[in-house]
């Protein structure tokens, strides 16, 4: 099958929905498929299946910044991209954010699968790009949502439903052989994890910050492990007296993202919203980490309620510290817990989760057969 990926955002700027396309494809090609992505990318991207558009522009969304890439050049290329391509099916990631996607989506002329992956309660860029949305959507033979959250918002705001297919994760790449000792703890100075761009407020390291010294009270051996980029001078001062025992590790590798989830006593997911899914609880999970995430309905839904995991009240530093203190004094409890989210974890693996998006491939080619009257 030939099958054309539109991805919105930067691919010069790791997230989500990039991370997502890029594993997709991999995983479609490895099963025989012929695939091509296109995306806005200053650089030369790192995958030969991906067809750059050009720089991206900054813009503040869904409490992050988004890089978005439109215009009329953009266009021309996104076009003859579709010309070239004579794909079977299209597959656009964030189908209304105004970026490649909905470029894409206004050019196409083979069948269209779209995938939502945000969520919040009111979108004031789906809102704004109304009066371009709805004239499209019919374009649209199938829709996907990454979570219920995804799908609710999809629903709230362009009607309609869609099937909800999980974010996707190569379990056997985050399976660590053996803990790393530079993230390796003891009883006495257990270690904990926060993966996360430090200076964006809804990941929620401020609030790790105002629960640490009540963790270091009851562990005063503790270290933190933050990996992420953002200005550390400024993320260092939150922790005032407590600084000493962070360590900012900045961006890190996959391999050693795996290590840290999969080496450390507990993994730290205090994120506040604007999260409709939770691909980086799913790799501690794959990782063999215990989870400590905040109970937002998307980590809710992730983590089964805390069968996998244990919640605390989102944004309630008081909390976090009780459960924290609580986890590492029970390390029989974080190992099982451990063990049982590793196994649940298998359930978004990509060889699970992209067979369940080429059904729907499937089901979007026939039924615009169905619309042509083949």
């Amino acid at each position: 099958m030939k099958i054309g990926i539109a991805c919105g955002y930067s691919w010069d700027v790791p997230g989500g929905v990039q991370y997502h396309c890029r594993d997709l494809a991999a995983e479609l090609i490895a099963r025989g498929h012929d695939v091509s992505v296109i995306a806005p990318a200053e650089a030369e991207p790192a995958e030969d299946f991906v067809h750059p558009v050009g720089a991206a522009i900054p813009i503040r969304y869904n409490g992050s910044v988004a890089r978005l890439a439109f215009g009329p050049k953009v266009n021309r290329e996104v076009r003859k991209w579709l010309s070239a391509g004579q794909f079977d099916v299209l597959h656009v990631h964030e189908p209304f954010t105004p970026s490649v996607s909905m470029l894409a989506l206004m050019s196409a002329e083979c069948p269209v699968v779209s995938t939502f992956h945000t969520a919040m309660d009111h979108s004031r860029m789906l809102t704004m790009a109304a009066p371009i949305i709805v004239p499209i959507l019919d374009k649209i033979q199938a829709r996907i949502a990454v979570s219920e959250e995804a799908r609710r918002t999809a629903v709230q705001h362009l009607g309609g439903d869609a099937w909800i297919i999980p974010n996707g994760v190569f379990v056997r790449d985050m399976q660590i052989d053996a803990k790393d000792p530079r993230f390796t703890g003891t009883p006495e100075e257990p270690t904990l994890a926060f993966l996360g761009r430090i200076d964006e407020p809804r990941k929620g390291l401020p609030v790790v910050a105002q629960a640490f010294g009540k963790i270091r009270e009851a562990h005063p051996g503790v270290r933190l492990l933050v990996a992420g980029r953002g200005d550390v001078d400024q993320a260092r001062a939150m922790f005032g007296e407590h600084a000493q025992a962070v360590e900012f590790l900045g961006g890190v590798s996959d391999a050693d993202k795996a290590l840290l989830l999969g080496s450390a006593d507990a993994y730290l997911a205090p994120n506040t919203g604007g999260e409709s899914f939770g691909i980086i609880l799913v790799e501690a999970m794959s990782a063999g980490a215990f989870v400590v995430a905040s109970d937002i309905p998307a980590f809710r839904a992730v983590l089964n309620d805390g069968e996998y995991g244990v919640h605390f009240k989102n944004e309630d530093a008081d909390d976090l510290a009780d459960v924290v203190n609580a986890a590492l004094a029970d390390p029989q409890r974080r190992e099982e817990t451990a063990r049982v989210a590793s196994q649940a974890a298998w359930r978004f693996d990509w060889g699970t989760v992209a067979s369940h998006i080429l059904s729907v491939y499937d089901t979007a080619i026939r039924t615009a057969r169905i619309e042509v009257g083949e």
